[in-house]
């Protein structure tokens, strides 16, 4: 599995726009492992369709998140697709809680993929034949529609 991720932020009043992929080697989705989605630490802007935060509003105003996104990972069907979240404009430009949620999401694939691991291979066959006492009863009938055929 690898999980990549970007922030970026142009000059001025925009907010910084975080695009993350997540892919699963062959391996991995040999398992058939099923989707995860984590509860991110990362918040999300009051108006996070707006690219821009002015000074004294939202974020900047002290208003407080809308929540906290949250983080998906592909299936073993699923195609690697770019997922984009806008985040808060911060004057520092810091943010801590996307390593760390990306952290969490990487666990969450990981107990998946364990999970999926531990499911052991099988290939069972079997075999039953009538019971002794079915074919005692039968061969009579069998033996005499023999008998008859070879008669004809």
């Amino acid at each position: 599995m690898r999980i990549e991720w970007r922030i970026d932020k142009q000059r001025g009043n925009l907010r910084p726009v975080l695009r993350y992929t997540v892919s699963l080697e062959p391996h991995e989705k040999a398992l058939a492992v099923p989707p995860v989605r984590v509860q991110s630490t990362i918040p999300e802007p009051p108006d996070s369709w707006r690219p821009h935060c002015y000074p004294g509003e939202s974020e900047r105003a002290g208003e407080a998140p809308k929540g906290m996104y949250v983080l998906d990972a592909p299936s073993h069907a699923g195609r690697e697709t770019e997922t984009t979240l806008r985040l808060p404009w911060r004057e520092d430009n810091e943010y801590p809680e996307v390593e760390a949620s990306f952290a969490l999401l990487r666990d969450a694939c990981e107990a998946q993929l364990t999970r999926a691991h531990a499911s052991e291979p099988m290939n069972l066959r079997g075999e039953l034949r009538a019971t002794e006492s079915m074919r005692r009863h039968v061969a009579p009938a069998v033996v005499a529609e023999r008998l008859l055929r070879l008669a004809r």
